[in-house]
């Protein structure tokens, strides 16, 4: 609520509505209540204000029955405290009008000590402006509070008159300085005010005449003379000089670094080469004002030939005012001056021969006068240049535009470092302080004032109270413009600027996370044609046009604006709905890549969009799901799905809902963790949810509507479960389904170990996807492929295939397809004996796959290290990298037959150094695990592992026989396979070893490693 008691008592709700406190009584105990506003007020005091020095009998009860009262008449907006000590208005000082009124006082006496003139003469007139007559009208029985505020609105009233008469006023001052020298016929000020007014406006014997009058009437009623300083003006005026003399202020001092801007910095020295107008333009709080400080000091220098002049604008609120700012930072000086000449004639004159740089900061708000006086300057002063500063543009011709945008990740941890040091000496960063930094849009302004609450609150505790960001960030430099102390008050600057139009397109686009496109803002926001009103929030810095063409709003800007959206529900609503509409849209084209660019820009609102239809329509949520799992698959987004799913899952039940038996599906495969993780309910490996995925997916009869669903079947539920499942399921009849059908049989074939069957199946399949376009299919085609080039020893033609590969994966930005072709390139290369490039290779696909959360895939190429270290003799290094990889394996099908080459690995790494008895363990377990895993290429390796520490080398050939058969083919190019078999063959005959090599050949999976 607001509360008015310099004038009768006024009463409003935050939306204007009036509210009426009752009779005389409680109005008087409402102000007495208010003079203290959010402090105890005795209730002997409270009882003195409401009845004089002779209270009734039963005052206190009296005063009791009159807070009842109260209460009722202000509930439910504002309450009434009581305790034993009193009684208090639960309102912020700030929410009453003589609060307010002294604040602005106190603000605008300051700012007139510091000669900020401008500052002071606008806060002085907001404080005046709240009186609407005299003071307290509703307690006659408290006269000295209210002489008080009198005599406060009268000092208020001549320092504002002091204030503009250093900003040039003067004839128009002279009438109300007349009528407040009528009601205060012995105030020395106002006489010096109404001579200095006078002589400003060319009436230099009048201001003598005041003075003789003012010598009269002190002598006449008080028996005095004037004062000295009276006295001395008179001197000054009959000698001809000028009556004030205002100082040139220059560029404010500046008592802090400016950090991050050397880009912007340099950039405005360049502009001034050739253009004379150049405007630094962007939110608030991002440091334009302190960037054009320093941009302007680069000219203030010693031996410069152009003076800078700083030109503050924010305290104005007329226009016509802004020649008079720009005189006094000049220097101009007023006994000069000519009457009947405007101030802008005379500026005009004082600069039409001057070298100058003005400094014009703060035009938002007067916008047209300022361009209006900036073009007029430039036009008849050729020796000006002049540097604005402003939320938008001045739009005049010759204009150079200096974007100053938010501060990036690295300068806005160093802001907040180097201030944060100021309060809290010794402080050395935090882990969090980037995470701080993001949240507050690398704001400057913002980032200083978080830094600053570091004196009373850790890190981790500023973080966690950043979703309240207004209120944590409201104690600033109290030397600052009010504007600039809170984060809240420079939001409100800009949000005042707006009209009510562009206010409620703002507060709509809060619904919005990470902006959106044209066609969602006319979509969701129920505004038809909004082009306009866009392009207007953008050049007042509400919003940002991003290049792709989207429009995205600071996080603070929106917090601010989300306060005051109403219709919220229906909002997220059709925001959930469009983005159902754009997803499902873009599902058939992600096969090509052509929308992942799209749906990437959308993440922010597409996560949104899931979490509210999950809350509201569980059927509408699974269709969307659905249609975004095969992205958030490309894009490595598993492990963000993962939590999505399951409360998903929960929400719909154990039953899918009608006709959404696939969909229902594809939401139990993402919440199936790749990582083995549980989830509390007594599952930790997921095997629930792969036994459901499994019996939803052979219980479909008709053709799946997204074929996909094979691929993540397989990967999920491992190629044993889907292995049958897979004919059955119908995946069309069109190139891309037949396509994905062949790739499903050559994994068949693979983990069968029909080696030529698989290849060729891969073969059908690429050339199916190249008809497509598929880069996905053709990618995880060429990738076995290679694999098979690469065990035959052909390792230029594998690079081919992977190379091939790896270009259609980073067209799709496929992280986790990367990290797997830049793991099969290091073995092609390690194969070949590029060791040093191989572990590069590895190094890559480990950080890649450590970006997605996919620990298995990192895993894999960690125990590729280890292979580059055991095959370049380094095996305590190898050693440390298989037993890091094998930490990282998790429980699941793919894991376990990467977990089994890990195995082999320490293995043969302990065979390397002699210990045949530490091989053979480590190389049984890896015979155990292998014996339960699909991969029957894992069970060859640990066949041909097995060769190295055999009883024999017929045992030994045996084995070798048997990675072959297992694997369907020989692999002469695995430096592993092809040592094991000189070795062998170095030990028996040629006879012998084939001999024991093809017995091997026929030997079953399970007979592996046994006797």
């Amino acid at each position: 609520m607001r509360f008015g008691i310099l004038g009768p008592l006024d009463i409003r709700t935050d939306d204007g509505t009036p509210v009426d406190p009752g009779g005389p009584r409680p109005r008087a105990l409402l102000t007495l209540l208010l003079l203290d506003a959010g402090r105890t007020v005795p209730a002997a005091r409270l009882i003195d204000g409401l009845y004089g020095s002779e209270p009734p009998a039963g005052a206190a009860n009296a005063l009791q029955s009159q807070i009842s009262r109260l209460r009722g008449r202000l509930a439910p907006h504002t309450p009434v405290e009581g305790s034993g000590a009193g009684y208090r208005v639960v309102a912020p000082p700030e929410s009453v009008d003589s609060h307010t009124f002294e604040r602005l006082c106190g603000e605008g006496r300051a700012a007139l000590a510091a000669g900020d003139h401008a500052r002071a003469a606008a806060g002085l007139r907001a404080a005046l402006a709240l009186w609407r007559g005299p003071a307290l009208p509703d307690l006659p029985e408290a006269p000295a509070e209210a002489a008080r505020l009198t005599e406060l609105r009268l000092t208020a009233v001549q320092d504002r008159i002091e204030a503009d008469l250093a900003l040039g006023g003067g004839p128009e001052l002279v009438p109300e300085l007349r009528a407040l020298l009528s009601a205060h016929p012995l105030s020395e000020r106002l006489y010096g005010q109404l001579m200095r007014a006078l002589h400003a406006g060319g009436r230099p014997a009048e201001a003598l005449t005041v003075y003789e009058e003012a010598r009269r009437t002190l002598a006449e009623q008080l028996g005095t003379d004037p004062s000295p300083e009276l006295s001395a003006l008179h001197g000054e005026l009959l000698r001809g000089q000028s009556a004030t003399a205002p100082r040139r202020p220059g560029l404010p001092a500046q008592l802090t670094r400016c950090v991050g801007r050397d880009a912007e910095l340099d950039r405005i020295t360049a502009l001034f080469a050739d253009v004379r107008l150049v405007t630094l333009t962007g939110p608030g709080g991002t440091g334009k004002t302190r960037l054009a400080i320093e941009a302007a000091g680069r000219y203030d220098t010693p031996g410069s030939p152009a003076e800078v002049c700083f030109v503050e604008l924010a305290p104005l609120t007329d226009g016509t005012r802004i020649p008079y700012a720009v005189l006094t930072a000049l220097g101009v000086r007023e006994g000069f001056r000519t009457a009947g000449v405007d101030a802008t004639e005379r500026l005009l004159t004082a600069l039409e021969d001057r070298e100058a740089l003005l400094v014009i900061d703060n035009c938002e708000h007067l916008i047209d006068a300022a361009a209006a006086l900036t073009a007029l300057l430039l036009a008849s002063c050729p020796g000006i240049r002049i540097l604005a500063t402003g939320r938008e543009s001045l739009g005049i011709t010759g204009e150079a535009l200096v974007p100053v945008p938010p501060l990036s990740p690295r300068p806005s941890a160093e802001l907040f470092l180097e201030r944060a040091r100021a309060v809290r000496p010794g402080f050395d960063g935090h882990a969090r302080v980037p995470e701080i930094c993001a949240a507050l849009d690398g704001l400057p302004l913002a980032i200083e004032l978080a830094a600053a609450r570091l004196r009373t609150l850790a890190p981790d505790e500023l973080a966690d109270r950043l979703d309240d960001r207004f209120r944590l960030l409201s104690r600033g430099d109290r030397s600052k413009a009010p504007r600039h102390r809170t984060l809240r008050a420079v939001v409100e600057w800009s949000w005042e600027l707006l009209d009510e139009e562009e206010r409620e397109l703002a507060r709509r686009l809060t619904v919005f996370t990470g902006g959106a496109t044209l066609e969602a803002v006319e979509a969701v926001c129920g505004v038809p044609h909004p082009e306009d009103l866009l392009a207007s929030l953008v050049e007042k810095s509400l919003l940002e046009h991003l290049p792709e063409g989207r429009y995205r709003m600071l996080e603070t800007l929106r917090a601010f604006a989300a306060e005051g959206l109403t219709g919220r529900d229906r909002l997220r609503e059709a925001h959930a709905l469009y983005f159902l509409g754009l997803a499902e849209r873009a599902e058939p084209h992600l096969r090509t890549g052509d929308q992942l660019a799209r749906l990437a820009a959308e993440l922010g609102n597409l996560d949104a969009a899931q979490r509210h239809l999950t809350e509201t329509d569980p059927r509408e949520a699974l269709r969307l799901m659905a249609a975004l799992t095969w992205f958030h698959w490309l894009r490595g987004l598993h492990g963000e799905q993962l939590p999505r799913a399951r409360a998903l899952l929960a929400a719909v039940g154990d039953e899918p809902p009608e006709g959404l038996a696939e969909e229902y599906a594809l939401c139990a495969m993402n919440a199936v963790s790749s990582d083995g993780e549980g989830d509390g309910d007594g599952d930790p490996a997921g095997t629930g949810r792969v036994a459901r995925v499994s019996a939803v997916m052979e219980s479909l009869d008709r053709p799946l509507r997204l074929p996909f669903a094979v691929v993540l079947h397989s990967l999920t539920c491992g190629p044993t479960l889907v292995a049958d499942a897979v004919p059955r399921v119908q995946v069309g009849k069109g190139p891309w389904g037949l396509a994905l059908l062949d790739m499903g049989i050559g994994y068949q074939e693979l983990f069968a170990g029909r080696a030529a069957e698989a290849e060729a199946a891969f073969a059908r399949s690429l050339e199916g996807f190249r008809t497509t376009g598929d880069r996905w299919g053709m990618a995880n085609c060429l990738d076995p492929l290679g694999g098979f080039a690469n065990r035959r020893g052909a390792y230029d033609r594998a690079l081919e295939l992977l190379d091939e590969g790896l270009a259609h994966v980073r067209e799709l930005e496929a992280p986790e397809e990367t990290a797997d072709l830049l793991r099969s390139r290091a073995l092609v290369l390690l194969h070949r004996g590029d060791a040093e490039e191989a572990a590069g290779h590895f190094a890559r696909s480990a950080a890649l796959a450590r970006s997605t959360g996919a620990g298995d895939k990192v895993a894999s190429a960690r125990r590729g290290l280890g292979d580059v270290a055991r095959l370049s003799g380094d095996t305590p290094r190898a050693r440390v990298e298989y037993e890091n990889a094998l930490r990282l394996c998790a429980d699941n099908w793919f894991s376990t037959g990467e977990s089994v080459r890990i195995l082999v690995g320490l293995g043969r790494t302990a065979a390397a150094e002699g210990d045949a008895e530490t091989a053979a363990g480590w190389l049984e377990q890896a015979r155990v695990l292998a014996l339960d895993s699909p991969d029957v290429l894992a069970l060859a390796e640990v066949a041909e592992s097995l060769a190295v520490v055999a009883q024999g080398p017929e045992r030994a050939a045996e084995l070798l026989g048997a990675a072959t058969g297992l694997r369907g083919a020989p692999a002469p190019g695995d430096p592993d396979a092809a040592r094991a078999e000189r070795d062998v063959r170095a030990r028996l005959a040629p006879e012998a070893y084939a001999r024991a090599f093809e017995r091997g050949r026929g030997l079953r999976a399970a007979a592996v490693g046994e006797r």
